[in-house]
């Protein structure tokens, strides 16, 4: 499946191959924040802090079909259960263009949130 190289690479919590990965115009749409991210530097450094974060990430499901997949995944942040999906969007050369991430419950988001705030703070956080 095309997403198999996104989920190894989230579960290796390793993003360093982002341009393998993704267009380099790849648009990033955040559970905690409006404004999307935009580039591949720039969803390079969010995977990379969100790996840091997110506690016992594991998929549990992961559907495919055309040019779109969903992995649903469980995870913990702090002491806050979530659950969410990633949704891929595929570009025709098989890199992926767009990445929606939905995460629930309420509680959770904000203490993903909270997490990421702290993390992206930090000078020295992300090397």
């Amino acid at each position: 499946m095309k997403s198999d190289a996104f989920r190894a690479a989230a579960e290796a919590k390793d993003f360093r191959a982002a341009e393998d990965l993704f267009a380099p115009d790849v648009t990033f749409r955040s559970p905690v924040v409006f404004k999307p991210y935009e580039g591949r530097d720039q969803v390079q450094l969010i995977l990379s802090a969100v790996v840091q974060v997110f506690e016992e990430f594991r998929y549990i499901e992961q559907v495919e079909t055309g040019d779109v997949a969903v992995l649903q995944f469980e995870t913990r942040v702090g002491d806050r259960q979530l659950q969410g999906v990633d949704i891929l969007k595929f570009a025709e050369n098989g890199a992926i263009s767009e990445l929606t991430v939905m995460v629930r419950p309420l509680s959770g988001i904000h203490a993903l949130a909270e997490a990421m705030q702290k993390l992206l703070e930090s000078p020295t956080a992300l090397g």
